[in-house]
């Protein structure tokens, strides 16, 4: 089962999958192959997505990152720049003998794809005289989850030792109607396996306090996106709008969608410029989940740090299924496992936090899910920006819409929580590869990239 810590992690912009895997998957090569004294050189080859969109969402200076050692979770953002141009000036990892030129030795294959995922890396050693003496095959499968080839993904929880196992939405009413527990009271007793509730309460402060600090800051830069695509940072200047408006008596009915919009914006330009966000559950859709949380600070009653933990571990209770049962990535199912899966669990959590009972929280998360399916992943220039910035405003709104939707219910729905998890994977498996995180279909062909 998968922990509310998998899903959420603090790291680094643009990309979880493109950006965060990489650079874990470098980090752990690095630390492969620390002390041993017959490795010369490292190279990396990267396949598939990773290739095709790989420069644009920064994978090459991920990877160079995770080979010096750093870690998307701790890496100063504003000091990318350095530790990449003394890597491409010295030549060398850090480590006593081994050299990495960081024009020959990483190697976009834009041809091959490796079997078990379109996102796949290969990690060499190789001695003085250029012979391979170590070699692992890994793929960044969304999420900043890694998987190495021939191994299952390490699970944040042993479903055998959690007191409440489920592998659906109906097992997971089921433990509700049965216990009398809320879906978040449920996610928190399994989490309780790996961390005592007061390191889970302060994990999950930790990681509220750095969602409302990516917007915070996102509120406050300005200027133009890094890439090429000469993108203008809008959520600044929209803030001075809407606090300007506060002064006047001619508010709109819809001023909340626009706040709603607002906070997404703010952290989805900082993802975009490779500042610090968390996943939730990715990079890419990473607005959408903290937005509804700032919804909830800033205009629902009675906020409160309990009410902040219940939302976090509601949304990773529905994350982890939609991991589990179908994907959260966009280079295999597109932006509907991305931004889909982002609004179900926002709307899950509203829905929790607001006092929606188990039947009605999973009902949130189905509606917002509902209404992306089929939606691709497009990204113009391989960029994160173009259109994933808006389409989480967007998610961020329809989820706080699908948890209004399942509230006003009585939770009884007719398409259910497992049938619409099973129907985004059915149409990402029949979506073409072109909509997939590729940039070779849709609005990435249709729009020029300059």
């Amino acid at each position: 089962m998968i922990s509310a810590f998998d899903l959420f992690k603090i790291g680094i912009g643009p990309s979880s999958s493109h950006t965060i895997g990489p650079m874990i998957a470098a980090r752990r090569f690095r630390e492969r192959v620390a002390g041993r004294a017959d490795v010369a050189r490292v190279s990396a080859e990267i396949f598939g997505s990773l290739a095709w969109t790989g420069r644009g969402h920064g994978t090459d200076v991920a990877i160079f990152l995770g080979l010096l050692g750093h870690d998307p979770a701790t890496v100063d953002p504003d000091r990318v720049p350095g530790y990449t141009r003394a890597l491409a000036e010295g030549g060398g990892i850090g480590l006593p003998g081994v050299a990495f030129d960081t024009v020959k030795d990483l190697v976009f294959n834009f041809v091959e794809i490796l079997p078990r995922h379109t996102n796949g890396m290969r990690f060499r050693s190789h001695d003085a005289g250029g012979a391979i003496l170590d070699e692992v095959i890994c793929y960044s499968v969304g999420g900043g989850f890694v998987e190495n080839e021939g191994e299952a993904a390490a699970a944040g929880l042993d479903v055998a030792a959690v007191p409440h196992p489920f592998e659906s939405g109906a097992d997971l009413l089921r433990i509700c109607a049965e216990t009398g527990l809320t879906i978040a009271q449920v996610q928190m007793e399994n989490e309780r396996v790996l961390r005592s509730e007061a390191e889970i309460e302060a994990g999950l402060d930790a990681i509220r306090d750095a969602m409302l600090a990516c917007i915070a800051r996102g509120l406050r830069m300005d200027g133009e996106l890094p890439g090429g695509l000469k993108v203008r940072r809008r959520a600044k200047r929209l803030h001075e709008t809407l606090e300007a408006a506060r002064l006047r008596n001619s508010r709109p009915a819809h001023e909340i969608m626009d706040w709603i919009g607002l906070f997404a914006l703010a952290v989805n330009e900082e993802n975009a410029s490779g500042g610090r966000i968390v996943t939730a559950p990715t990079n890419g859709a990473a607005g959408i989940v903290p937005a509804v949380l700032r919804y909830i600070v800033d205009f629902c009653p009675d906020w409160n740090d309990a009410r902040g933990r219940a939302y976090l571990l509601a949304a990773a209770a529905i994350g982890g299924l939609i991991k589990r049962r179908a994907s959260i990535s966009g280079a295999e199912v597109g932006c509907q496992g991305e931004v889909g899966s982002a609004a179900a669990m926002a709307a899950a959590g509203l829905a929790a936090v607001l006092g929606g009972d188990a039947r009605q929280v999973a009902n949130a998360a189905e509606i917002a899910m509902e209404h992306h399916l089929g939606m691709t992943c497009d990204p113009i220039g391989g960029l994160v920006q173009i259109p994933c910035i808006e389409r989480n405003a967007f998610g961020a709104n329809k989820a706080v819409a699908a948890a209004s939707l399942a509230l006003h219910g009585d939770g009884v729905h007719f398409v259910s929580l497992d049938q619409v998890i099973e129907t985004m994977r059915q149409t990402g498996h029949d979506m073409q590869e072109k909509y997939k995180e590729t940039s070779l279909g849709g609005l990435a062909v249709n729009v020029a990239a300059c």
